[in-house]
């Protein structure tokens, strides 16, 4: 009897085992469809040409139903030393590798990107929350930019410029940085390091990637079909690592009190206490490993370190890099206003507002934030947009009919409760949402707010939610300025028909954010501009236009082809 107790209790963990896994999504016949992505229970969350990871298993969540997805064993930080030696070895071969052929690489990164398009589209939406057409969205961004780079690898360079000495050519050379860390937020979890990776890879840089870890799973199936076609064309895997991380990886956290914790809090990156292996560590504790957790911020060996997150740890991130005389490209939090002038077309006004506040379930960096109305047309805007509002399709973010899914966790919940609260303690007014929707998952109302000042507390913090201040302007020179009060400068959109007000508005006393828009909304931007923003925003830039710079390094070479030795500015020196 005694041996068979033993042999029951010995069997006990595996049952508990097999039990957990059997409530996995990944488990389940209906996402049958995550194995095409090369996910399973628990998936290897370290890349550098091998698959592996010696750190914490962290579970990652499906926001519509809180239910578990599948599991990721995240990197220790000697997954991370051996992984950034991989990646520095493989920039070496990487980096001799003619421009236009690393271009040809990149084509079919985003050929194999096409082909699971929908699949990988599924992910985000399960696992980050945003409906389905904008997860497959997502990944058309990161395919566009790989369609980008190619053009531009036969492109990038410097010029030749007159030399005032005779016999001497002037030009400038352009070289890659040599290892780029990006670090990526969750509410993009493929686009930000498809702009990011597609064109550091085409100017000669090897990447290390580390994701949002609650959305870790799709960091590791967007780097199971990177690999592949790497592997196919005999290359180092490691010129796309990836390492699955929390803070210790990829900066320093954020010291914030939640249920008596001590917790790392970052909202962008998801450090978040029912989801953060840390979570229960004492404040004791905190201090031991403190040292530990800015890995990829203090590494020297990280030539540039690309942050996306929010402003307060982006600030931390920028001084430990600017501490070592490094070089980083941030893109942080945006305030962002649409200017409604008594002049504008309300048949674009409403569903641009609409499209600006409510996709993604406000979540974006764009997402419009304050909505400025001219006091003449104020009410009947907020009316029709109270309409429109109500007609918003809320639901699976999976099911193609649903326009607004739910936020990523329970604490961007009480977030936006708590936001709605301050609101109306400053004064506001909910005339639309306001409210927790009562079904599993984390979905709250989309929400309206009149009567608050412009420059009401509440109207000055960005809430990481659908909460649209709509606030009332009278002149254009005070409309514009409180455009500009907030300390973020990302993304900003005027509605009118006015020439010379658009000019104004496009020179130098008009918006000083990064994408300033005339009669569209302040999210959705195209692939072909440098997408980033000023001020607290951090400055940096990604994608089109010149953004390759940034992941290069520039020289100014002189070069004296004579007999003489003509000295600049005319010196004799005999």
């Amino acid at each position: 009897m005694l041996g068979l107790r033993r042999a029951v209790a010995a069997l006990r963990p595996a049952v508990a085992s097999a039990a957990a896994m059997s409530t996995l999504l990944v488990s389940q016949p209906r996402y049958a469809w995550l194995r095409e992505l090369g996910l399973q229970e628990e998936n290897s969350g370290v890349y550098n040409g091998l698959w592996g990871g010696g750190g914490q298993v962290v579970t990652t969540y499906c926001p519509a139903t809180n239910e578990p997805i599948a599991s990721v064993r995240q990197a220790s930080l000697e997954d991370y030393e051996e992984t950034v030696k991989k990646a520095k070895e493989a920039w070496k071969v990487w980096a001799d590798i003619p421009a236009p052929k690393r271009g040809e690489i990149v084509r079919q990164i985003g050929d194999a990107l096409r082909q699971k398009i929908k699949v990988l589209g599924s992910l985000v939406s399960l696992e980050m929350g945003k409906i389905f057409v904008e997860g497959v969205g997502e990944v058309q961004e990161y395919v566009d930019v790989c369609d980008y780079a190619v053009g531009l690898s036969r492109m990038i360079g410097g010029p030749i410029l007159p030399s005032e000495r005779p016999g001497h050519a002037l030009i400038e050379q352009w070289n890659p940085v040599g290892l780029v860390g990006i670090i990526t937020a969750f509410n993009f979890p493929v686009a930000v390091y498809g702009w990011n990776s597609a064109i550091a890879m085409i100017c000669g840089n090897a990447c290390l990637w580390k994701g949002a870890p609650t959305t870790s799973l799709t960091s590791v199936a967007v780097t199971k079909i990177i690999a592949k076609v790497l592997e196919d064309n005999k290359v180092p895997g490691a010129i796309c690592s990836l390492v699955c991380g929390g803070a210790d990886i990829g900066c320093i956290p954020v010291l914030g009190s939640y249920t008596n914790q001590i917790v790392l809090f970052d909202y962008y990156n998801m450090e978040i206490p029912s989801r953060n292996v840390y979570s229960d560590v004492s404040l004791e504790h905190f201090k031991r490993r403190q040292n530990r957790w800015t890995a990829m911020a203090r590494d020297e060996r990280m030539d540039l370190l690309s942050f996306t997150g929010s402003t307060k740890v982006g600030k931390q991130v920028a001084l430990m890099v600017q501490e070592r005389f490094g070089r980083s490209l941030l893109e942080l939090g945006g305030n962002n206003a649409i200017i409604v002038f008594e002049d504008a077309d309300l048949n674009l006004v409403i569903p641009s507002a609409l499209f600006a506040a409510v996709g993604t379930a406000g979540q974006r960096c764009t997402t419009a934030r304050r909505l400025f109305l001219h006091e003449s047309i104020h009410d009947e805007v907020v009316a029709k947009l109270a309409q429109a509002y109500a007609q918003v399709r809320i639901g699976d973010p999976w099911d193609p009919d649903t326009l607004y899914g739910p936020l990523h966790t329970k604490e961007a919940v009480k977030m936006f409760l708590d936001a709605v609260e301050q609101a109306k303690q400053q004064g506001g007014s909910v005339v639309y949402g306001g409210k927790v929707i009562n079904r599993p998952g984390n979905y709250v109302e989309p929400t309206i707010v009149t009567g608050l000042p412009h420059n009401a507390p509440i109207v000055h913090t960005e809430t990481f939610a659908p909460i649209l201040y709509v606030l009332k302007f009278k002149e254009e020179e005070e409309v514009f300025a409180w455009n500009n009060e907030v300390n973020q400068g990302l993304s900003s959109s005027i509605f009118t028909k006015d020439l010379g007000r658009i000019f104004r508005w496009l020179g130098p006393k008009g918006s000083d954010c990064g994408i300033v828009n005339v009669n569209i909304p302040t999210s959705g931007a195209e692939i072909g501009g440098a997408f980033g923003g000023e001020k607290h925003t951090g400055g940096g830039r990604e994608s089109g236009s010149d953004s390759w710079k940034l992941y290069m390094r520039r020289s100014t070479c002189t070069i004296n082809y004579s007999k003489d030795l003509p000295l600049a500015q005319g010196i004799k020196f005999q």
